[in-house]
Formats: structure tokens, sequence, C-alpha cells
């Protein structure tokens, strides 16, 4: 029989993940459309070049490389949560400031690259802020539906922001657009600040230094938290290279209007939703390390067919090609963060989870800065097309790193759980999101 006070528990838990779950809802939604809004501006408004873009990209990423680290020992030393609350007021106050100085005519390329790198200073302050918060919320056997059902919120969201985006800044300028992105941070802000759960800050135990190599240091001696990194080192650097190169690419060798952008973007994100949808499912009857290899296999290899697509074909074929592409892809992005999320909570003590994360965040973050630059210069010297190109080759050094390292030996994640993320008298399952 259960118990009232049982009861209450779950129902106090599921209600204050509800208000997480749309506290990182509302800020992917800013994000997404941040992420095509901003770059259509600096082109349409600006008319950055390839270069220009690259440089852009490098500005909103650069600070995890800069600020992870530190930021994960003040995010262990301090309440998480009125950080996260922080960081969403003040993008949206510095996306209003984009848009003023855009509609008034004072924008410059300068000014919007330092905007966006404060921006993304407290992006990074949110990241590795509010994946610390999860498990302080959510029981370590619903750990694995918990990051399911964000990821499947990404990949919704993802689905409508990129076409919001475009949308907006087809109807009403980019400058315009950026106000979706101040809404949606508000409501991110608000949403955290319903979440009543007691937190204690776990105050410092060493110097700052020494805590921030404690971070570090767990990773580097975890074999499965070391693999996990490599995933996404590899990974993600490369994406963001094709990503620098496509919006340009699809807007002057493709011909597609941002509405259009939009769309690819969307039809893509579609399949992220159904990958992530699928990751528990796919754990419990695979385990982990099968769908991870799979994953790395299919989000790679479909990257090369980007550059293929050509404007003769005409803009239905282009955006159904692109879309298709795009949304294998995002699957296989989906359904491996879910898995990947899930093996570095299990694997974290809750003291170092905020550091554990921010490592993770300052590489794997951190290296997009070094591929978005790297494939704006590349594709300004050899063209966006060949660029597209040599990115999509690149990309699948992943695979060779994930095929040699012990993920995909990986049964059921449960099974890599640290002592206290154990419930006792129970054996955790993966649940389905």
């Amino acid at each position: 029989m259960t118990s009232a006070s049982t009861i209450s528990s779950n129902a106090r838990w599921k209600r204050e993940f509800g208000s997480l779950w749309t506290s990182q809802g509302a800020s992917v939604l800013g994000q997404q459309i941040g992420e095509l809004a901003v770059p259509l501006l600096a082109v349409l408004v600006l008319h950055a070049s390839a270069a220009e873009l690259g440089l852009l990209a490098l500005a909103r990423w650069m600070p995890f490389l800069l600020l992870a680290l530190p930021l994960g020992v003040v995010v262990d030393r301090a309440r998480r949560r009125p950080l996260i609350i922080t960081a969403d007021w003040s993008r949206a106050a510095l996306c209003l400031a984009i848009a003023a100085a855009a509609v008034t005519g004072v924008l410059t390329f300068p000014v919007l690259v330092a905007l966006v790198a404060i921006i993304g200073c407290f992006t990074v302050l949110f990241e590795v802020s509010y994946q610390s918060v999860v498990p302080g919320i959510v029981p370590a056997a619903h750990l694995s539906s918990a990051n399911a059902r964000l990821q499947a919120t990404s990949a919704a969201v993802e689905i409508g922001g990129p076409g919001l985006g475009g949308l907006l800044v087809q109807l009403l300028t980019a400058p315009f657009a950026m106000l979706a992105n101040v809404a949606a941070y508000a409501v991110s802000a608000i949403a955290i600040g319903r979440i009543r759960t007691p937190e204690a800050p776990t105050g410092r135990t060493d110097t700052f230094i020494a805590e921030l190599r404690d971070g570090l240091g767990y990773v580097r001696r975890d074999r499965y938290l070391l693999a996990n990194l490599g995933f996404s080192a590899l990974y993600n650097p490369f994406a963001q290279w094709i990503m620098v190169l496509f919006t340009l690419h699809a807007v002057t060798a493709l011909g597609l209007d941002p509405a259009q952008l939009g769309l690819v973007l969307a039809i893509g994100a579609g399949g992220a939703l159904v990958g992530s949808l699928l990751a528990a499912r796919a754990v419990r009857r695979f385990g982990a390390g099968r769908p991870l290899l799979w994953c790395a296999v299919v989000e790679c290899v479909v990257l090369l067919l980007v550059p293929v697509a050509d404007a003769a074909w005409g803009d239905v074929l282009v955006i159904l090609m692109l879309g298709g592409v795009f949304a294998v892809n995002g699957f296989g992005t989906a359904m491996s963060s879910v898995i990947l999320v899930t093996i570095r909570q299990l694997r974290t003590p809750d003291r170092l989870l905020g550091r554990v994360n921010a490592s993770m965040r300052w590489i794997t973050y951190g290296t997009i800065a070094i591929g978005a630059a790297a494939g704006g210069f590349v594709g300004e010297v050899v063209g966006t097309r060949t660029g597209l190109a040599i990115g999509a080759a690149l990309c699948l050094v992943t695979v060779v790193w994930v095929a040699l390292s012990p993920l995909p030996r990986i049964g059921d994640p449960a099974g890599l759980a640290i002592a206290e993320r154990r419930e006792p008298h129970r054996v955790a399952e993966m649940a389905g999101p």
C-alpha cells in the first residue's frame, strides 16, 4: 500500500519538476529563436560575410571556454536556482538592447559581437546551473525519464523555434524578432522562481583552484565520463562548423528566404523530437551502448549530404531534402544526448555535479567556439559548399572515438550509478518518457 507521505512526496517532486521543465522549455525557445534571428540579422541588416558569421558564433560559444570551469565552482558553492533566474533576466535585457540598437540604427557588427558574447556568459551560467538542479528535484529512478522529457521538450521547441524565428524575421524584420527572445527568457525566470524545494548550498570545502581541479579530476578518472566527454567534444565543433556555413549558404547559394530556412530547421527538429521520445525505449531494449554507437554513425554520416543540395532542384525539393538530412541528424543527436546526460548524472555525486557539468561544458561547448571560427575561416577561403563538405568529413572522427570507447559495451545505465544515486531496497530501472 502506498502511504500518504509517499503520494505527497511524488506530487511535490513532479510539481517542482514541472516548473523546471517550463523554465527549460522557455529558455530553449529563446535560444532557438536567437540562433536563427541573430545570424539573419547579421546577414540581412549588417551584410556579414562567412568569416564574420564565424566570429559571431565564436563570440557566442567562447564564454563556455572561458567561464564554464569557474562558474562550476560557483554553482557548487551557491544556491543554483537564483543563479538561473539571474541568467534569464540578464539575457532578456541584453536581447532587448540588441533589438533597440538595431531599430535605432546604432547597431554595428562589433557591438553585436559584444552583446552576443555577454549573452553567452549568462547562457553558461544557466546551462551549468539548471542541469545541476535536476537530480536535487527528481528521484534517481526517474532521472532517465526526466532527462528524456527535457530533451523531448528541447526537440519540440526546436521544431517551432527556428520556424517561428524565420517567420518573425520575414514578417517583422530581424530586430523585432529579438523581442520574442525577451519574452521567452522572462517566462523561464518566472517559472524557475516557483520552485519551493529547499536548496542548501554545499558551501566552500577547499580553495577555489582546488575545487576547480576536483571537477576536472573526477571526469578524468572516470572512464565513462571521459568517453562521454570525447563524444560531444569531437562532434560539437564540426556540427557548429556546418551550421555557421549553412545559414549563409542557404541564403546566398540556395536562395532560401528566412521563413524557408526556418522550415528546414523545423523539419530537422522533428527528428530530434522522435529521437528523444524513443531514447528510453531503445535503452530498455538494447541497453545504452548500442544505441550510442548507432547514433554516432547516423548523426555524422548524414551530414555528408548537406553540401549536395543544389538551387537548381527548386525550393521544394531543397527544403525536403535538407529537412530530411537534419531530421535524421537530429534523431541521433537527441537520443544520444538523453543517454549521455543520464550517464553523467548517475556517475556524479551531488557535491561535484556543478563542477562536473561545468568541466564537460568547458570542453564540449568550448570546442564549438573553435569549430565555429574554423568553419567561418574555411568557408571564406574555399566557399561555403566546399567548407560544408570538409566539416562533414571531419565529423566522422566522432564515430571512431565512440567505437573505441567503453560506451558501446554499456548495458542498463542504472548499473553505472554511484552509491548515492541508488535508491535503497530498489533496483533503479529506466522509465519511459
